[in-house]
């Protein structure tokens, strides 16, 4: 694994520990963890990044469809 060995892994992992603490690891861990999410998803097309807009915001006050829909 890139050269490393465990002895190496593990000087690395206790200065991560000693500069961000216990309680902030796992928060960065999970923030890393849906970012990567995201970007698999975007880059699979899984995403919809904009959403449909709702009758309101296409201008129709009675939430009618106006039949723009494909049946």
């Amino acid at each position: 694994m890139f050269g490393l060995g465990m002895q190496e892994i593990l000087v690395i992992a206790f200065i991560i520990l000693l500069l961000f603490g216990g309680k902030k690891i796992p928060e960065m861990m999970q923030g890393l963890g849906r970012g990567v999410k995201s970007f698999k998803d975007g880059m699979n097309g899984n995403g919809n990044l904009t959403p449909d807009p709702s009758p309101e915001e296409r201008g129709d006050k009675n939430g009618n469809d106006n039949g723009n829909d494909v049946k």
